[in-house]
């Protein structure tokens, strides 16, 4: 049933109420940040409301908003950041503007000062001096506002959750002047009647934000008419489609019509795990760190592949190969993209359709119009066949490296290991480097199960911040990070925020002393007979269990798949029932070559 309209049982609301108002009708009952001056009237209200709202401080603004992003993709809520005012603003940009390239719903609310003191040079003002906070963040997000006055607030409010929840998610910014936190909210009413001191309140954010859901039937039916009158089509799904495949009814219509006409399916690098990797139709990832399958299926011969299905991918650089010719249909066959967002299609390739519509709704659609198109058995037959026989070969660059039990341990052989330990609900929680392709490309990952990265801007600390929110989200689910030593060192210290808030969280750290994605890349791209950049960018060789251990974790150091095997038992025993934050140092082979970086052909 459709929600009432805004009733009038509040009255006397100050903004900082109304806010938590709409922060409690949208589900938030946490809020990631660092406290300050800027926030301090906010702050008597939270402490107030703290049955409703717990405010969990971190360690850094960078890392609150990495944590932020990691609950919301492991509940699939909105995600709030509450900071102080100039640098605690400027701190959680990193975070901020990392949620809306990537399309998690966040709202970054930043105090203020006093508005007397605007233009005066008061510490840490964002208005009026050398630091405009909000034209910066209006650089980098969906949209920022400065509720500058009680009368305003319920319209921003609305708007800033209007464009959060979106579809693609954004992020958001308030920025909330602390004397303005304490005004009572009015709702001006139209001549003659007087303005009222009450807040019209909402009851559902169904009063005042809508989402799409829809998809057009007709070019629906025209696309699938093109789509399987081709002999060799494929299905590309991006992580746009993440939210609309957590419902499961639409997985199976998905994985419903991918059987009934055989046609393979393969996800960009930060959709991977949307489409059960492990179906017999699965191609697993192409793009960034692709596996061997996806590429083969486009280049087989005699008959070409020769039409594409995109849903719910912008194809940025790293999801198409860096925008490769290959994923162009052969023949001038069908190149059909989908998306509820019209200014990405077509733009990193000409499409022969392209479909403005939600991927949740076009997949439905798609199911209840199998009947009006029968399959053809020989060719489903034959389309599933030379799939068998593509799977029949490995998907690795290197099998001898991800069977390997040498020492020092083979990355690829420390996700082997982890894949057969974890429970096969897990969260894990990739950071960008090396880690990250090691990551896409060894794991085999099926829903419940989630892998999540940050593809878009690539930021370190991701993957150390994000495990935290989503353990904090999903406490009873393993939640683990893969990480490299450098992201680790650059925001570690929220091991802290786990110890102190109970949250069994597990990092796994590539231990090689030294940034090795920039090392082996320069290597890689201008090699020098004598390697010297791999001298170049060392760490120092701190010691990282006693930089654990000292933050609250439990630590341990491991070189050998057999010690890793070892201690996971421990460590989840420790993770999940005991609520304590776990790290695992690992040892790795620097010498073994990242799948970011596909072997070269012989000269």
């Amino acid at each position: 049933m459709p929600s009432p309209p805004y009733v009038t049982s509040f009255s006397n609301q100050t903004v900082a109420q109304a806010l938590l108002l709409y922060l409690g009708l949208e589900g938030v009952n946490k809020v990631f940040g660092i406290p300050g001056g800027g926030l301090a009237n906010l702050l008597v209200e939270i402490k107030t409301q703290r049955d409703k709202f717990e405010y969990i401080v971190c360690r850094q603004e960078t890392g609150a908003g990495y944590i932020a992003d990691g609950y919301s993709r492991a509940t699939g809520k909105l995600a709030v950041v509450m900071v102080t005012s100039g640098p605690g603003a400027t701190n959680a940009l990193t975070g901020a503007m990392n949620a809306q390239n990537d399309g998690t719903p966040m709202l970054v609310i930043t105090g203020e000062v006093n508005e007397q003191y605007y233009g005066k040079g008061y510490l840490q003002e964002g208005v009026d001096t050398d630091l405009d906070v909000g034209a910066i963040y209006k650089a980098a997000s969906c949209y920022t506002a400065n509720l500058s006055d009680e009368s305003e607030v319920q319209t921003l409010i609305e708007q800033a959750l209007r464009d959060v929840m979106n579809i693609p998610r954004g992020m958001a910014h308030l920025s909330l002047p602390n004397n303005v936190t304490t005004e009572i909210v009015t709702t001006p009413q139209p001549p003659p009647n007087p303005p009222s001191t009450t807040i019209f309140v909402p009851v559902s954010p169904t009063n005042y934000r809508a989402t799409p859901a829809c998809a057009p039937r007709e070019q629906l039916r025209q696309a699938m008419q093109q789509l399987l009158a081709c002999k060799r089509p494929l299905i590309f799904l991006g992580s746009g489609g993440r939210d609309a495949l957590r419902e499961r009814s639409t997985l199976d219509a998905l994985v419903i019509f991918a059987e009934r006409y055989g046609i393979p399916v393969m996800t960009t690098p930060d959709g991977k795990g949307v489409f059960p990797e492990s179906h017999p139709l699965s191609l697993r990832v192409y793009g960034f760190a692709s596996n061997t399958w996806a590429p083969m299926w486009m280049q087989q011969k005699p008959v070409p592949y020769d039409g594409l299905l995109v849903l719910a991918t912008s194809l940025r650089g790293l999801s198409s190969n860096n925008f490769s010719p290959e994923l162009v249909p052969q023949n001038n066959g069908p190149f059909i993209q989908v998306d509820a967002q019209q200014q990405t299609i077509g733009r990193s390739f000409p499409v022969t359709m392209g479909i403005v519509g939600e991927v949740g709704a076009f997949i439905k659609d798609m199911e209840e119009m199998l009947p009006q198109f029968p399959p053809v058995p020989a060719d489903v037959a034959a389309r599933k066949a030379e799939v068998a026989t593509i799977k029949q070969t490995s998907p690795y660059y290197s099998q001898s490296q991800y069977d390997s039990n040498a020492s020092p341990i083979e990355p690829a052989a420390i996700v082997r290991v982890l894949q057969n330990t974890i429970p096969n609900d897990s969260l894990i929680m990739l950071d960008c480097a090396n880690c990250v392709g090691w990551g896409i490309h060894y794991f085999t990952v099926n829903p419940p199960q989630q892998i999540h990265s940050s593809l878009a801007m690539g930021p370190m600390g991701f993957g150390v911040g994000s495990v935290i929110g989503a353990k904090i989200g999903c406490p009873d689910k393993t939640c683990i990070a893969l990480v490299g030593d450098g992201a680790f060192l650059m925001h570690g210290s929220e091991i802290s925020t786990a110890q102190a808030h109970n949250v069994g969280a597990i990092w796994v750290v590539l231990w090689d002393d030294d940034l090795h994605m920039v090392s082996q890349g320069m290597q890689y791209l201008y090699p020098t007979p004598d390697d010297i950049w791999d001298k170049l960018y060392r760490l120092g060789t701190p010691d990282l269990v006693k930089f654990a251990q000292g933050l609250g974790a439990d630590a341990y150091m491991i070189s050998s798949p057999a010690e890793l095997q070892a201690v996971m038992p421990r460590v989840l025993d420790a993770a999940n029932v005991q609520h304590r934050p776990q790290v695992i140092l690992a040892k790795i082979n620097q010498s073994s070559i990242d799948p970011y970086f596909p072997p070269k052909s012989p000269a």
